[in-house]
């Protein structure tokens, strides 16, 4: 088994147990129709900030993050298959090596990328519209499928199924979050149209199999995965995507079907599980949780006061690993010098040894900008074995003069997407806009206040 297949297995491996234990036109037809000071720390408490109030990030900020997005992009424009619009799982910018790997929740990201990147005008609209009409086109009417969920990993150029994946009902959530970016965003007939389809297919109640909560996956050979969608976790975009369904609804008690668990640290308390920083992130890189909550919680400041905690718990660890401090934190899941790992906390999850993972930082920038984007340019400043033509390699040790030569799809997607949301919303107000995601939390409770 070479390298980059035992990278893909692990991490598919680790993730289970974290979280559970118009196509037939042609293109040239389609297109005839055509409040934060930047170095100031967070407060996360539910009054320290106006939740829906956007940050005033200094000129040097906003040229940073954009010279971040910029690469972020790249990535998914060099790495996405121009024939198939499907995003390479990760890359080795180091190397030469060519994985034909492909993630769907890559390639979600990707299609996010691609209204962000036209919006900011790193690509001309007629190009990214290319691109999001093949990627659509390929989900539609190629790209293997069970009862609408893709398969987790597929080959970039054929979409055949790879390394015995799993049909994943989380990745095909994030590749429909940015299906529907790129339906609301280009508002072209032929996207609208592949866009429905593609999301009308879903049946979301046949994941359930006769419980209240949704299921990881299932595979051909063994039916449905034994794991659940039952503790909080990114699995609020599955469940809001499903109730906001009109073909194939799930119903407004599955979204009181999962459990949220209190934890407190430092004399915080949030919701939480024991799972690494993402879960707080991936939900919120789409739907805007900010000045409203459903009966339990207003999950945007959650996210504020969960990542302020990690923040607080890293500078903690910095009593064992001095390379830990105000400005170099953050442990996600990532790749280390012993593979795929899912470390993270509190509590202390995973073999920690002083690896900094990027997107940590990255994927909270809406949450902690002052202390995200202290760490970010540290890092861009300090560390340039930790910099590459895509923006950061995926994770990097300084004890041990340890840096990753790959990036990772799903981890500078995470980034990019909440850098945007930093700075404009637009992801936000983008998705926010659809129908499904309206409904979706209309059905969970979710009241402005």
């Amino acid at each position: 088994m070479n390298e980059a297949k035992a990278n893909l297995l692990s991490r598919r491996q680790v993730f289970r147990q974290i979280v559970g234990a118009t196509a037939c036109l042609s293109f040239p037809e389609i297109l005839t129709q055509l409040q934060l000071e930047s170095q100031t720390t967070v407060k996360s408490t539910a009054k320290s900030t106006a939740p829906n109030a956007m940050p005033v990030l200094s000129s040097e900020d906003d040229h940073f993050l954009d010279d971040l997005e910029r690469a972020n992009f790249l990535y998914f424009w060099e790495q996405g298959s121009p024939n198939t619009g499907m995003v390479k799982d990760r890359c080795d910018v180091r190397a030469s090596r060519q994985d034909m790997a492909a993630s769907i929740a890559a390639t979600g990201f990707g299609l996010a990328a691609l209204c962000i990147g036209q919006q900011r005008g790193f690509i001309a609209k007629r190009e990214a519209l290319e691109r999001v009409f093949a990627t659509l086109r390929f989900l539609w009417k190629k790209l293997p499928n069970h009862r609408g969920f893709f398969y987790h990993f597929a080959n970039a150029e054929t979409g055949e199924r790879m390394f015995d994946s799993e049909v994943s009902s989380v990745d095909t959530a994030i590749l429909l979050c940015g299906v529907l970016t790129c339906r609301e965003h280009f508002r072209h007939p032929a996207v609208d149209q592949l866009a429905e389809l593609v999301f009308q297919r879903v049946d979301w109640s046949w994941l359930l199999e006769d419980t209240s909560v949704l299921g990881h996956g299932w595979t051909p050979e063994v039916g449905f995965l034994s794991s659940r969608w039952n503790d909080y976790s990114e699995l609020m975009m599955m469940y809001l995507l499903g109730m906001g369904s009109s073909a194939h609804p799930l119903g407004p008690d599955t979204w009181t079907a999962w459990k949220r668990t209190t934890f407190e640290y430092d004399g915080m308390r949030y919701i939480g599980s024991f799972a690494p920083l993402f879960v707080h992130q991936y939900p919120q890189a789409w739907f805007d949780f900010r000045g409203q909550r459903d009966k339990f919680a207003d999950y945007f400041l959650n996210s504020v006061t969960a990542t302020e905690v990690h923040r607080r718990w890293c500078l903690e660890l910095g009593k064992q690993f001095p390379d830990y401090g105000e400005d170099l934190w953050g442990i996600t899941a990532s790749d280390s010098q012993q593979g795929y790992v899912a470390w993270g906390g509190p509590p202390a999850m995973g073999p920690i040894d002083g690896t900094v993972v990027p997107s940590a930082a990255g994927g909270s920038l809406p949450f902690l900008p002052g202390p995200t984007l202290r760490v970010l340019k540290n890092i861009r400043n300090h560390f340039p074995g930790a910099w590459c033509k895509y923006g950061f390699v995926n994770a990097f040790n300084p004890l041990k003069n340890w840096y990753d030569t790959d990036v990772i799809g799903i981890d500078t997607g995470i980034t990019m997407l909440m850098a945007e949301n930093l700075r404009t919303g637009f992801v936000w107000e983008t998705f926010m806009k659809t129908p499904e995601a309206r409904r979706g939390m209309e059905r969970a409770g979710f009241q402005k206040y």
